[in-house]
């Protein structure tokens, strides 16, 4: 590992003026290249104490022993030469996105005395003009199949064409009309070339004018009563128009423009890219990519955008790019793609109509497509197991931690106080073995605090330590605990059963053993950091438990925190480990969050109706709907409340009892207006409270849950 500080250069060496910049490790190969506008106050920005640096660039700078720099004249020059180098020396801490499956293309390979139409993958060939492109290499042949009726281009091998030519038989597609035979000189080669660029001009969304063409022709066969050439003519308009529809219209002023989207985590982002030519999507793209540096979402699609155009020229340059984030600057970008087509290109973020709900289609495809590689990834057993291994070494475990459970606190604002637990046993989820908690502010029968306020550490404290106390007493007696939808560990018979309250059940498992939870986890993980792991340890202590390990994952920096340890142990930005990692306590969170605004829903919806003992949802609704609102209600008397089918004169006593003690509503207030209405006015006549949340409530502040 290098000092930067031995291979930093003197002040005044390094020039104020745009250029590229290449990292040497000690080995002289290039392993990150990057470009500025100013080379000295970017290259400063790296030389600087190395705990002010993101882990990712400090690794990076550790690594390298030298840096070198080029200097251009413009900002664009900078993005010509950092597309070039990188692709050149394809350095290891740079972002570099990868197809997630070689994408077929519809081909015409223009450059050969004979153009021919054919699926092709891989590299691009200079003289060969592309389409697409498609998911499926069939939905090119289908479209090839339809169009050859109207434009018969040769789509035979090199060695069939010869094969046909030294006989003097054409193929059977030039039997039946799909080929011109051009190897048996039924057509000379200038108009073969000038029937495949046609082929071309139509599948570039030109289609207008060759299908008028044809509707004059078969009009004129019509006229002069050559009906079967007018019919031939017709069967090939609808061929062409059975091909368009393949693409439906999505844009409907016929516009040219690429859609790009990008959805991203801490470790990986995925990018989808829409070609759409001539108002339909004409093709489907996308690229998976590891985030290997500290970068927002306008670099990475920075980066998407050199990768796409870094050697397409022309019209393969969309008029329009439309993209979820700005580059930043973004001038040399748009200065960049238009030297790349030779006419203006736009780039900008769509913000309403068509183009804005075509992108919101292109992020759910980068979505599924960022899920559907973690999903991949995570199901590879070598994988899983290289990142059970990975953790045990860097936390120092005796072996590999097949049993891990996290743990999480979720509130908002200090209400709703919340944790959760998960588990996944030999890196995978095991929903079955979730649990959440209430927190009480209590361990066992003892009032530690409150329970109320932020205090996630008191709150983890309190989760360990009820959680761990089952587990030694089921290791004295044998216990069953409560099963369930994992989003739902209540039973009908008790609802309100959580984790530290075992109840009764006859539920097994396949192989006919008893569900139980009294084993532990060889790893304990702890959403936070040294505050949250050293109470998670505290309360292992206090129970006498000394064979678990433990350890947190802070948001932040991605750091893993380990008791009475100062510094942190940094995982490498590539560890399987430290994937593994990011997905339990992302689950421990989502699960945590959703039990928490389950909780707050149902306090908000909780009014006087709920507070009366034998009051059903049935007869809540009853009431509501009889009286047409709660205000109503409230004024009702008991002689009125017994009208209600199924209310006794004892329970409408019980009720106006609970009117009486119960605080009155807040006012519901028009968020347009300002206005405060009335409750009948409000439209607040169904639920069992019935009452309105008044603006500013803690339902307006979901962004500040935790």
């Amino acid at each position: 590992m290098a000092d930067p500080s031995s291979y930093r250069p003197k002040p005044g060496q390094i020039p104020d003026s745009p250029g590229v910049y290449r990292f040497r490790d000690e080995h002289r190969r290039v392993i990150y290249v990057g470009k500025a506008k100013s080379l000295r106050q970017r290259l400063a920005n790296y030389f600087q104490d190395l705990a002010g640096l993101h882990p990712r660039t400090r690794t990076m700078v550790t690594t390298a022993a030298s840096v070198e720099w080029t200097v251009v004249s413009t900002e664009v020059e900078a993005l010509q030469l950092e597309y070039s180098w990188i692709k050149e020396y394809d350095p290891r801490f740079n972002v570099k996105y990868r197809d997630d499956k070689s994408y077929p293309y519809l081909a015409v390979t223009m450059n050969e005395e004979f153009p021919r139409v054919q699926v092709m993958r891989g590299h691009k060939k200079k003289g060969v003009r592309y389409f697409g492109p498609y998911a499926h290499a069939w939905a090119i042949r289908d479209t090839v199949d339809l169009l050859l009726r109207v434009f018969p281009v040769r789509t035979c091998s090199a060695g069939v064409f010869k094969n046909a030519s030294r006989t003097g038989r054409p193929c059977l597609l030039g039997y039946i009309g799909k080929c011109s035979a051009p190897c048996v000189g039924r057509i000379s080669p200038d108009d073969h070339w000038e029937l495949a660029d046609e082929f071309c001009d139509f599948m570039t969304g030109r289609t207008g004018t060759y299908i008028r063409r044809l509707e004059k022709q078969m009009t004129e066969a019509a006229e002069e009563m050559e009906y079967e050439r007018a019919a031939r003519l017709r069967d090939d308009i609808g061929a062409l128009k059975k091909a368009m529809e393949k693409n439906a219209v999505v844009l409907a002023d016929a516009t040219d423009a690429d859609l790009i989207a990008v959805a991203e985590d801490e470790l990986e982002a995925a990018v989808q890219i829409f070609h759409v030519r001539g108002g339909r999507v004409r093709g489907q793209r996308g690229w998976v990519t590891d985030k290997v540096e500290e970068i927002t979402t306008g670099a990475l699609v920075e980066h998407a955008l050199q990768q796409l155009y870094g050697e397409e020229t022309g019209d393969a340059v969309p008029k329009e790019v439309l993209v979820p984030a700005l580059p930043d600057p973004l001038e040399p970008v748009q200065e960049w793609l238009t030297a790349r087509r030779g006419s203006n290109v736009s780039l900008r973020i769509p913000q309403r109509g068509d183009k804005r709900a075509l992108m919101e289609t292109v992020e759910r495809n980068a979505q599924q497509s960022l899920v559907l590689h973690k999903t991949k990834r995570a199901s590879d057993l070598t994988t899983r197991s290289r990142a059970l291994e990975e953790i045990a070494e860097a936390l120092d475990l005796d072996s590999a931690p097949l049993r891990i459970e996290c743990y999480d606190i979720s509130h908002l604002q200090g209400d709703d106080v919340v944790a959760s637990m998960v588990v996944f046993e030999d890196g995978l989820a095991r929903k079955s073995e979730y649990r959440r908690f209430e927190i009480k502010g209590r361990v066992g029968d003892t009032q530690v605090w409150h329970g109320e306020g932020q205090d996630d550490v008191r709150s983890m404290h309190e989760v360990i330590s009820r959680r761990f106390r089952r587990y030694l007493a089921d290791k004295e007696r044998t216990g069953e605990w409560v099963d369930g939808n994992p989003d739902n560990p209540g039973t009908s018979e008790n609802p309100d059963a959580t984790a530290d309250a075992p109840i009764a059940s006859s539920l097994t498992e396949d192989d006919g053993r008893p569900k139980r939870f009294a084993y532990p986890p060889q790893l304990v993980v702890v959403d936070g950091g040294q505050p949250q792991v050293a109470a998670a340890k505290r309360a292992l202590d206090e129970l006498g438990i000394d064979d678990i390990a433990v350890c947190g994952l802070a948001k932040r920096l991605e750091e893993v925190w380990l008791p009475d340890d100062d510094d942190p142990v940094v995982l490498p930005r590539t560890s399987e480990g430290l994937y593994l990692l990011q997905r339990v306590r992302d689950e421990a969170h989502r699960f945590a969050i959703t039990y928490q605004r389950t909780k707050r829903a149902k306090r908000f919806r909780a009014g006087p109706l709920d507070d009366v003992p034998g009051l059903g949802d049935a007869r809540k609704q009853a009431l509501v709907k009889h009286f047409g609102s709660m205000k109503r209600l409230r004024s009702a008397t008991i002689d009125q409340i017994c009208e209600v089918p199924g209310i006794g004169r004892k329970t409408a006593e019980t009720i106006l009892a609970a009117f009486a003690g119960a605080a009155p509503p807040a006012p519901a207030v028009n968020t347009a207006t300002g206005e405060i209405m009335d409750e009948e006015e409000s439209g607040t006549t169904s639920g069992s409270a019935g009452e309105p949340v008044a603006a500013g409530s803690p339902e307006d502040r979901r962004g500040q849950e935790t």
